[in-house]
């Protein structure tokens, strides 16, 4: 298997037999052996009976039913699982994204890059309530995460089975799939795809969204800076606290025996000693993820590094 075509769905009952024929369209003409890996996330609308239909009449078609709505990141990971492709391509199941640019994707990845991530240049949807946000979450990412891309929150992508298989997904990571692949080095452009107006239903992004996106990305630059390292982080605001404390406990002290003032109801007595103890259970903190670090990549075997390549003389 050369291609898998990964798709989360929920609530695509009717966009779904155009969005399959459009696929065909586009991938049977290339030649290659590949596979559609249709996720429904726990729809209502009768997407998981569309799907039966469409995989009895398909025989490229893999469908993937999951037991109740988890989350698009959840969507994504059970159709990396289930995928077999060397080369995974995902995109969203509403028709914004057009098929047609896959093999632009393909011919791209071929340069020797590991992930291909589109850029919806033309965005069709509205200036407010998407594109603006959009626009300020993209530039926010880019300065965080340092990977400069146009368009995090395109959904056309397409990776190295080597890439997916570097990178394990929680909570609503999804969106920032490449920054978790380049903390692992992979290679990444970024190429310019089509964006088509959505015909059925609605968006099921709203409000929350920012605070999502706002966390998850506090999770992946605490990720890039110090997953192998966290008591870096936590250890030196630990001893920064602590010799806070210190210091201000000296002073109330110097004052004490030079000056004689009374110390009972001075706030800096309370500041000290708040200070000392969040420095002690910073430095906790930091030793028990020293800790996790440890037992997370020696209980699954996992390096801290990524090898590209192994180059070895004739006699080795």
């Amino acid at each position: 298997m050369e291609l898998s075509v990964v798709v989360p769905l929920y609530n695509e009952a009717q966009s779904l037999p155009l969005l399959v024929s459009a696929l065909l369209s586009a991938l049977r003409p290339l030649g290659l052996g590949f596979e559609l890996v249709l996720v429904d996330d726990g729809s209502g609308d009768g997407t998981p009976a569309v799907l039966r239909q469409l995989q009895a009449a398909t025989p490229e078609l893999v469908a993937v039913l999951l037991r109740r709505n988890y989350g698009q990141t959840a969507a994504m990971a059970a159709g990396f699982d289930t995928s077999r492709g060397d080369v995974i391509v995902t995109l969203d199941g509403d028709l914004q994204n057009d098929p047609r640019d896959i093999p632009l994707l393909l011919r791209r990845l071929e340069e020797g890059y590991d992930l291909v991530s589109g850029w919806r240049h033309q965005r069709q949807d509205a200036a407010l309530s998407r594109l603006l946000p959009s626009t300020l979450a993209n530039r926010l990412i880019g300065r965080v995460t340092g990977l400069r891309l146009h368009d995090y929150g395109c959904s056309l992508k397409a990776y190295r089975r080597e890439v997916i298989a570097d990178l394990n997904l929680y909570g609503e990571l999804h969106r920032f799939l490449p920054a978790l692949a380049a903390i692992e080095g992979a290679r990444i452009a970024e190429v310019q795809v089509n964006h088509q107006p959505r015909r059925f239903g609605s968006s099921n992004y709203g409000i929350d969204r920012t605070y999502r996106v706002l966390m998850d990305l506090l999770t992946v630059w605490f990720m890039k800076r110090f997953l192998t390292r966290p008591m870096h982080v936590f250890g030196g605001g630990g001893l920064a606290a602590m010799g806070a404390g210190l210091l201000i406990s000296l002073w109330l002290v110097g004052e004490k025996l030079i000056l004689g003032v009374d110390l009972g109801d001075r706030p800096l007595l309370l500041m000290a000693l708040i200070s000392f103890l969040t420095g002690v259970q910073l430095f906790c903190f930091g030793l028990l993820a020293e800790l996790q670090m440890r037992t997370y990549h020696e209980s699954q075997g996992r390096p801290i590094y990524r090898v590209r390549e192994t180059l070895r003389g004739s006699g080795s």
